[in-house]
């Protein structure tokens, strides 16, 4: 005969350890997701909630849009603040991103308007050099 007869082997007990091992890893793999991505996440979304529900009158806070802003006004899910003088929104309580500091709006000058004010306190001394110019011309021609 060429081919000769097969037979089964009998089955070990090490497969089933070898099997156990194999998990490890994705054991592993799931522990280090927790503790490096599911964990903190659940942690700030906790924060977040707090700071949602601790929110009141005269905060001064920044959106998910950023906007900065003065909350004038806090309801069950909606948060009415103010940009600008005389400039209200209304907004998410959700969509509040950050609680700033007291004070924190009147301390940051945003760098259109102070060049304008620049511009403009410029433009006045010039109008008044202009002026003064003239009335010394005018006093000058007045004495001949």
């Amino acid at each position: 005969m060429l081919i000769s007869d097969a037979f089964a082997q009998a089955a070990s007990t090490t497969q089933n350890e070898a099997g156990w091992v194999a998990l490890l890893p994705m054991v592993g793999i799931l522990i280090l997701f927790y503790f490096l991505l599911i964990r903190p996440q659940a942690k700030r979304a906790k924060e977040h909630k707090q700071m949602v529900e601790a929110l009141q009158r005269g905060d001064e806070v920044i959106t998910n849009g950023g906007i900065l802003g003065q909350i004038l006004n806090v309801s069950e899910s909606y948060v009415i603040i103010e940009i600008a003088p005389a400039i209200e929104i209304t907004v998410l309580k959700s969509s509040v991103q950050t609680l700033l500091p007291k004070g924190t709006l009147r301390s940051i000058e945003p760098k259109g308007k102070s060049s304008k004010t620049k511009a403009a306190k410029a433009d006045t001394s010039k109008t008044e050099s202009a002026a003064d110019t003239e009335e010394s011309k005018d006093s000058d021609a007045e004495k001949k």
